[in-house]
This record gives structure tokens, sequence and C-alpha cells, in this order.
């Protein structure tokens, strides 16, 4: 299984964007999308020649916001929709298929924002997102992608001394989450099999940061320690354009 997860920034959007192009090359088993801006009929409308697969969504209550979908060529046994709490489920943040092998959980974690303005709903919703995985874990293993957010090491962005505990999504509060992710079970799949490697997903539309390569790694896929061992592959590609972000992918033996 092939599986990729990209922020598209709006789903619309990317399909002007040679969005088919690219969903060809990446030639993927499910493709799970973040940010996709648009209500469920909306997404599935903009979607409408997909053949060969299932679509599934997750909108936020507030027309062209968040927003999730999972387009799977395999059916899944079960799809389920947001963290039951209600307090988080009003931005279509998180969306969960169930496989035969594992659940795989595709997530845009909310951001501080440029003032920080939400830091301390975003520490709340960390802990709730993880208690929900490990309420999953309880079952079967758990694969999660998506955009999280959050750059986890130096490594993961151009400039960390200028960000660090000044920019959203390289505050130490955001850090602690990603920490506690690590710390419960579950593996960067990129930084397991690309120890040293800097290569980014996202890059800020200002001052040709994607030319420069002045980018944040803060899309991911993480897995169950059970099931670490059966990634044969987690690739950034960052040859894809269409967004701000690129895609990520992993291939599960």
């Amino acid at each position: 299984m092939k599986l990729v997860s990209w922020n598209v920034n709006g789903v619309r959007a990317v399909l002007k964007k040679d969005f088919w192009g690219s969903f060809s090359a990446l030639d993927c088993d499910v493709l799970c999308l973040q940010e996709t801006k648009a209500q469920d009929e909306q997404v599935l409308e903009a979607l409408q020649d997909l053949s060969g697969y299932e679509i599934f969504t997750n909108s936020a209550i507030k027309k062209g916001y968040s927003g999730t979908a999972i387009i799977t060529r395999k059916a899944p046994l079960s799809v389920s929709k947001d963290i039951q709490i209600e307090e988080h489920d009003q931005e279509g943040r998180v969306l969960c298929a169930e496989f035969e092998d594992y659940y795989l959980v595709t997530v845009y974690t909310p951001n501080s924002g440029s003032a920080l303005k939400r830091l301390s709903y975003r520490q709340q919703w960390d802990a709730d997102f993880l208690n929900y995985l490990k309420e999953l874990e309880k079952g079967k293993p758990v694969v999660v992608c998506g955009d999280l957010n959050v750059a986890h090491k130096d490594i993961d962005l151009a400039r960390p001394k200028p960000n660090y505990n000044k920019s959203a999504g390289y505050m130490q509060e955001e850090i602690d989450g990603i920490d506690n992710l690590c710390a419960a079970g579950f593996v960067d799949t990129f930084r397991l099999l690309h120890h040293e490697e800097a290569k980014y997903t996202w890059w800020s539309y200002r001052a040709g940061a994607r030319e420069r390569n002045v980018g944040w790694r803060i899309d991911y896929f993480l897995v169950s320690q059970s099931i670490k061992d059966r990634v044969s592959s987690a690739e950034i590609h960052n040859e894809i354009y269409g967004s701000d972000h690129c895609p990520v992918s992993v291939t599960m033996a």
C-alpha cells in the first residue's frame, strides 16, 4: 500500500494547478488531503472525474475553511469523523479510515496563528488528539498522517534559530506536542529512514521561499511502533507543486 498525504490549500484551487497530473505521478493507493477548504458536497463535486477510488470527507462548519478527505482504492472497513470532543470537532480536522491491519488517520492540526492566539488551544488539541490515537491503538495499530503544523527538530526547518519560540510551528509548546507523540510510541517514518536528510514540506509564498528552499518539514507520517518495520519507504515529494505544501508518502509492506 502506498499512502500519500497532502495539504492542498484548497481542493478547488489545486485542481487548477495540474492536480490530476500530480495524482497520476504519485500513483498511490490512498491519498489523504488536508485543508480542502470546501464543504463535503463541494469536495465530491470537485473530484467527480475520479474513477476507481472511494472518497470520504470531513468539512468544517465554517465554509471555505480547514477540512480533510481520504481518497482510497481499497474500501475501508469503516470511516469515522472527528475525535468526539465538541470543542475540537467544528473544523473537520480529523478523518479516520479503518483497514484490516491498521487505522489510517489524517489530521490537519490547528495552527497557533501568527500572533500565537491559539497556542493554548493548540496545546489542549495536542493532548486530546494523542489520547484519541491511543484509544484507537487499543484496537489495532495506527498510521497517522497530515499537516501537524510543527517542525520537530532544528533539521526540520531552514532557519531554526530565528524561529525558535518566536514563530507558530516552532514554539516549545508545539515541539512538546510532537515529542509526546513520539514518547507514546508513534514513529516519524521519514526520520526513521532518513536520519540526517534536511528536506521540507512547506514554504511560505513570500519572498521566493520555495525557490530558495527556505522551508519547514511540518507534514508527517507517523506509525505505531508495532508496525514500523512494515514501512519500506518514506518520501517527501518536493518536486510536486500546486500548493504551499508538497505531498509526503509511505509505502507499507
